[in-house]
């Protein structure tokens, strides 16, 4: 997660539509179109929707489980597209996977890679930050991305061709969950680099931290159920606190805090991690 992709020019006319918004329903919505900004290709800022400056994105997090949720959701319905059409259910994952990457721009895959080439190339705190700054990927990275991809998919086609609208909420479990990562590790850690972009926004505040997890508990309890029944809901969350607790002690001790790409890099792993405690215990 090296960069958002907002353009971040705070033009007038966004943010009268967005104080309009803001008037009208609240600030929810307004960080829900902050944060889908940020995390994919949607033109929001263009539209008037948001911007994705350092003061509005660092409140917006909270809502980061919500816009993972619809991130997910959009994914289950390209799902059942192509369910429809009888692929091979390898084939439909893939195809998932192909549309998610194009929506949010591969931004958490760019990040797993750099997270890899870093901790396995680097032999100190120095270097491997060092590594993770060249943009030019190496065989850490790409078995990361290798085995990511795989896995997300062959767990993903596990729900096909029986069961794809459980593949649909499985999606949106593991997509919220994955983005509530993010939003823990920022909060809980320092920055490894101040000068980076997670840095250079300022680390979310506890209640932003709380909110974001009580909507990514909401979400993960009722589309983890509706995926695959509520034992399987119940241990998907505790695969994803699992997964993000440790994942911000390793960053701690082995990078001395967080960057933009750990944070893509917990939203790939929690992310694996749910869909394997839905597809194991549905």
């Amino acid at each position: 997660m090296t960069a958002g992709h907002g353009s971040g020019d705070g033009g007038g006319r966004t943010g009268a539509v967005m104080d309009a918004t803001e008037r009208k329903f609240g600030r929810f919505p307004r960080d829900v179109a902050v944060s889908l900004a940020f995390l994919t290709r949607i033109p929001a800022e263009r539209l008037g929707l948001a911007r994705t400056d350092g003061a509005d994105l660092r409140g917006a997090v909270r809502s980061f489980p919500v816009a993972g949720g619809l991130i997910g959701l959009a994914g289950g319905v390209l799902l059942l597209v192509v369910s429809a059409l009888k692929l091979p259910p390898m084939a439909a994952a893939l195809v998932v996977l192909a549309g998610l990457a194009l929506l949010t721009g591969a931004l958490h895959e760019d990040g797993l890679a750099d997270t890899a080439d870093g901790l396995g190339g680097g032999s100190d705190m120095a270097s491997r930050l060092s590594i993770m700054r060249d943009s030019r990927i190496g065989s850490y990275g790409a078995l990361a991305l290798i085995l990511s991809v795989g896995l997300r998919a062959s767990l993903i086609a596990a729900f096909l061709p029986e069961a794809p609208l459980a593949g649909l909420f499985a999606l949106v479990t593991a997509e919220s969950l994955g983005r509530a990562a993010i939003v823990h590790n920022w909060a809980e850690l320092p920055p490894a680099r101040p000068d980076g972009l997670a840095g250079g926004v300022g680390r979310p505040d506890q209640e932003t931290l709380r909110m974001a997890l009580v909507a990514a508990i909401v979400i993960g309890l009722v589309a983890g159920t509706l995926a695959a029944g509520p034992i399987a809901a119940i241990v998907a969350l505790a695969a994803a606190a699992l997964v993000a607790t440790s994942f911000a002690s390793f960053s701690l001790h082995r990078l001395g805090g967080h960057t933009g790409d750990t944070l893509g890099a917990v939203e790939q792993l929690t992310a694996i991690a749910v869909l394997l405690a839905l597809t194991a215990f549905r």
